[in-house]
């Protein structure tokens, strides 16, 4: 007889003749060994292992490809023409797999008009609000009180020049569309030509290469050109008049007739048009389609903050309704937590016919905000750019938008959602999966954080080891029930009877016994200046909330103004000092503990320093340096 904690006791139908469990047959996706699984439907399902035992085979490639594939093609022909088609999964048979969506373990780094306001469409409500309960400015810059007759899509009388006026949409607080200042067209950000950086080394002559986009950009016939408007090429680019030096930079484009010489020797006759060296990186950029072109460009670019918007975004006309004397761009740069707390403020300032529109409004945004804020994210700003959002940011920004969604009879895959998460916000995660649950929906989710998995209503385990070595299910059942299974690896650390080991630590005392590196930097993002010194020789580890800086810290500063020391370049702008002497080399190894567990994370880190100090005989500034 089948156990009550066991999947089949969840089989047969639920209300309206449902099934209740995915069968999957003969998985055979990478590593999996034909492997047979029930996957729980409406439940919370973990999928544990080692890392590389195929946890993400079965989730990913199995679950997730199966169902988003039958999904489409249930849709029409047309459809499906104009929508990318995933293959096939390697598998048997899967039975009942509903629809799937997949939240993936690193999203997407969105474009530069994308911020945290515009991704969790928290910007969308604020813009309605300041479009029907702000205060006006009417053609002739007059204030206008806020009035019921926005709502009503009615004219507006200005009542100091008589002044008639259509109120401004939503759409008009958009720095994507309409509210966009036209200077920097909505990005915030001004990329103007440094004409300092077309010529690095004005020592040199044209002819050796003087202006480098000539020679980057593949116009490697213009010193020839540029001669033929009087440019001398054979002589120190300093050494040029003024004259000279703005035909390199600002020359016309016109044509002009040179001689090129093959490289068997063979002269051509040829007509040039010429592109000075400005025009060249302006058409470098235009033509940019990967983040590699891109960056060759930028090298030859200075980025400012646009002095017409301040960095806001927004257009004069869009900054200048105010909402409880508080403009867009003012509102935007509060904190979610912040702006949470002015909310409820808004409606006594109102007129009392306008409140209860105000307390919808006010309803619908403080609702999208309340995951936000219980995943941890209260700290940032609407008007923070996405792009500078850390991975697991990202990700629980994805993670509000599904629960927001409000989808129903939907299988979601999660890869990994604790990426990124600081212990004290998991019980928000838990909270967003709850949520998919409650409204009718199944999670299936990857991870190795034992905090995370033993809320799991279901566990499959992977394994028993990585690549050829796992690909099997060593175990399913409850937490509980994985915590007594001999052959679960796992479920040791979910119940608390496996040591979790620990590499010995440095004592305090000498902990800088070999040196150290000292980083200190002006504010960044949402980060403080910071003062910090790292000490030589020692494994150390940054930790804190998602959100805190650690990144800002390392990767944005520690990283970077070392590899600028090592290549005698300036400092990035915002490292006010480092002092690093002797290292000369930076090696990253990019996400080492994401999708490993409990010991094999310490394993790979104390590993990692081992090696080095065997390869450099153990001496401490030389594993700095490596």
């Amino acid at each position: 007889m089948t156990a009550p904690g066991e999947p089949e006791a969840w089989e047969g139908t639920a209300e309206g003749d449902q099934p209740l469990v995915i069968r999957v047959r003969g998985a055979r996706v990478h590593n999996l060994k034909d492997v047979d699984v029930t996957v729980p439907l409406r439940r919370l399902v973990g999928v544990a292992g080692v890392s590389g035992s195929g946890k993400s085979s079965l989730a990913m490639g199995v679950l997730y490809a199966e169902g988003s594939r039958r999904y489409l093609e249930a849709l029409s022909t047309y459809t499906r023409r104009r929508m990318a088609q995933a293959p096939r999964a390697a598998v048997v048979e899967v039975d009942h797999v509903p629809a799937a969506l997949a939240l993936r373990q690193r999203p997407g780094v969105p474009g530069v008009r994308s911020t945290f306001g515009t991704s969790t469409e928290l910007l969308n409500v604020l813009r309605l609000m300041f479009s029907r309960l702000g205060a006006h400015l009417c053609p002739n810059g007059h204030r206008h009180e806020p009035t019921v007759d926005v709502a009503a899509n009615m004219d507006l009388t200005c009542a100091v020049c008589g002044a008639v006026w259509y109120p401004p949409g939503a759409e008009s607080f958009a720095f994507n569309s309409d509210g966009a200042c036209p200077r920097c067209t909505g990005t915030g950000m001004v990329r103007e030509v440094d004409e300092a950086a077309l010529v690095p080394d004005a020592s040199k002559s044209i002819a050796d290469g003087a202006v480098a986009p000539w020679s980057m950009f593949g116009l490697t016939v213009m010193p020839q050109v540029v001669a033929e408007f009087g440019v001398r090429t054979d002589m120190p680019y300093a050494d040029l008049t003024a004259a000279e030096r703005g035909i390199v930079m600002h020359g016309p484009e016109e044509k002009r007739h040179i001689s090129v010489r093959s490289k068997n020797g063979k002269l051509f006759e040829l007509d040039f048009t010429y592109r000075n060296a400005r025009r060249a990186v302006e058409e470098a950029l235009n033509n940019a389609a990967t983040e590699r072109g891109l960056s060759r460009v930028n090298k030859f670019l200075s980025t400012q903050i646009c002095l017409d918007c301040h960095g806001t975004r927004l257009s004069e006309a869009a900054r200048g309704t105010l909402l409880d004397g508080t403009n867009l761009a003012e509102a935007t740069a509060k904190t979610l937590d912040d702006l949470v707390a002015w909310m409820p403020t808004l409606p006594g300032a109102l007129p009392p016919e306008m409140r209860e529109m105000a307390d919808n409004l006010i309803a619908t945004l403080l609702g999208a905000a309340r995951r936000l804020t219980e995943l941890g994210l209260g700290y940032l700003t609407l008007d923070r750019a996405s792009s500078t959002l850390s991975t697991g940011e990202r990700q629980r920004v994805q993670l509000a938008r599904a629960v927001r969604n409000r989808t129903t009879g939907v299988l979601y895959v999660l890869d990994e959602p604790s990426i990124g998460l600081h212990p004290v916000n998991v019980d928000g995660l838990l909270g967003v999966m709850r949520d998919l649950l409650r409204d009718g929906n199944s999670v299936v989710f990857v991870d190795h954080d034992v905090q995370v998995l033993r809320e799991a209503d279901w566990l499959i385990e992977i394994g028993p080891g990585s690549g050829a070595e796992g690909g099997t299910v060593l175990a399913t059942g409850d937490p509980r029930g994985l915590g007594k299974d001999s052959a679960s690896l796992i479920g040791g650390f979910l119940t608390g009877r496996e040591p979790v080991l620990v590499r010995t630590r440095a004592d305090r005392d000498t902990v800088y016994d070999c040196g150290r590196i000292h980083l200190a930097t002006r504010p960044l993002h949402t980060v403080h200046a910071l003062d910090v010194d790292v000490p030589r020789g020692k494994l150390t580890a940054v930790t804190g909330v998602s959100g805190s800086g650690k990144t800002t810290l390392i990767l944005e500063s520690l990283v970077p103004g070392l590899k600028a020391q090592a290549a005698d370049e300036p400092l990035p702008e915002h490292v006010k000092a480092l002092d690093a002497a002797g290292i000369s080399r930076v090696n990253m190894v990019d996400a080492t503990p994401i999708g490993t567990n409990v010991r094999s994370t310490v394993a790979t880190y104390s590993g990692i320093l081992d090696d080095l100090r065997r390869e450099y005989a153990g001496t401490p500034a030389a594993v700095e340096r490596a």
